[in-house]
C-alpha cells in the first residue's frame, strides 16, 4: 500500500480519471428519449477505488473523499443539463498563437575567442576526453 502522504495525490489521479471517463460518456449522441444513470456517491465505494488505486485510507480520509466524490457527481449532473449545442470545442480557453521571431542572423564568438573558455584546444580545435570505448 502506499504512504498516506500519497494518497491525496493518488486519490485526486484516480477521481479525474474516473471523471473524465464518465465525461467521455457525455460525447457520445445518444438519441433524445434516452436517460444517463444517475450517478451517485453511495452508489461508489470510495474504498473500492482506493482498494483499486493501491492506496491505504483512514475511515476519516474515506469519510472526507466520500463527501468530495459526492459533490463532483453532483456538478457532473448539473452539466449534464447545459444546453451545448450551439458551443465550439475547444482544447483551450483562450486563443494560443506560436510567438516566433525573426530567423535573422548575428555575428557570433571568433575562434580564439570560443577556443580561449575551453579547458583544452590544439590545432584550433577542442580537445575532449574520449566518451566511447
Amino acid at each position: 500500500m502506499a504512504k498516506r502522504g500519497a494518497s491525496n495525490i493518488r486519490w485526486s489521479n484516480a477521481c479525474a480519471r474516473f471523471c473524465r471517463d464518465g465525461i467521455k460518456l457525455l460525447d457520445k449522441s445518444p438519441p433524445n428519449s434516452y436517460q444517463y444513470p444517475r450517478m451517485s456517491s453511495p452508489n461508489l465505494d470510495v474504498r473500492d477505488v482506493a482498494r483499486l488505486a493501491r492506496i491505504e485510507l483512514t475511515d476519516e480520509e474515506a469519510t472526507t473523499f466520500q463527501s468530495q466524490l459526492g459533490r463532483v457527481l453532483e456538478y457532473v449532473e448539473q452539466l449534464k443539463t447545459l444546453d451545448v449545442s450551439n458551443v465550439e470545442p475547444t482544447a483551450h480557453a483562450n486563443p494560443v498563437f506560436n510567438v516566433l521571431r525573426e530567423d535573422v542572423s548575428h555575428p557570433g564568438l571568433t575562434r580564439e575567442a570560443a577556443l580561449a573558455n575551453a579547458p583544452h584546444s590544439a590545432n584550433n580545435l577542442v580537445v575532449v576526453t574520449k566518451v566511447i570505448e
